[in-house]
């Protein structure tokens, strides 16, 4: 089935008393598109229309440094995001290699037993190990969407990197293989 196709409203026309008005609310400088938009009850690209008309063009250079600053600040955000995940991850990590409490639970009695381990069993290595594959995997995509701070975002990058080798390292020498000799 085909799509109906758009209508586009029309306008209701500008008197000319609204239009010399928001020429003069333009002119002064002191308000933006929008906002003046606003106070007359007609669209933005209205304003800019009636103003191009007159040859009265808007200051964008404030909102351009806003926008500019915002994005600087949710880069820098996705940074601190990125540190506070690796962070996590090599604690997780850590854990993998120290001494490890494991439980069971059983009997008639409904015994507790618990041993302690050299290190995490497998399974809980495995799990661990991906988490922090999708860890790594969420911190880059963030530090890459980052326009600023590309040194840090390295510095990050290489932390966790020299994590999963050090992990990976430790998680083969305690893995017997199963070559035939």
């Amino acid at each position: 089935m085909a799509a109906a196709p758009r209508v586009r409203k029309a306008h209701r026309p500008v008197d000319d008393q609204t239009r010399a008005a928001i020429q003069d609310a333009a002119r002064d400088g002191k308000r933006s598109r929008n906002s003046i938009a606003r106070e007359f009850k007609v669209a933005g690209e209205t304003v800019s229309r009636i103003c191009a008309e007159a040859g009265i063009t808007f200051d964008r250079t404030k909102t351009e440094a806003a926008v500019r600053a915002h994005a600087i600040d949710l880069a820098e955000e996705r940074l601190l995001l990125a540190k506070m995940m690796v962070v996590e991850v090599q604690e997780q990590l850590d854990i993998l290699n120290a001494p490890y409490m494991v439980w069971s639970f059983g009997g008639m009695d409904g015994e507790i037993h618990s041993h302690l381990l050299d290190s995490a069993p497998m399974t809980e290595r495995n799990t661990a190990l991906r988490s922090a594959g999708i860890a790594f995997d969420k911190a880059t995509r963030m530090v890459e969407k980052s326009d600023t701070g590309l040194e840090q975002a390295v510095g990050v990058l290489d932390t966790i990197a020299d994590g999963f080798r050090a992990a990976a390292e430790k998680y083969r020498s305690e893995t017997p293989t199963d070559a035939p000799e």
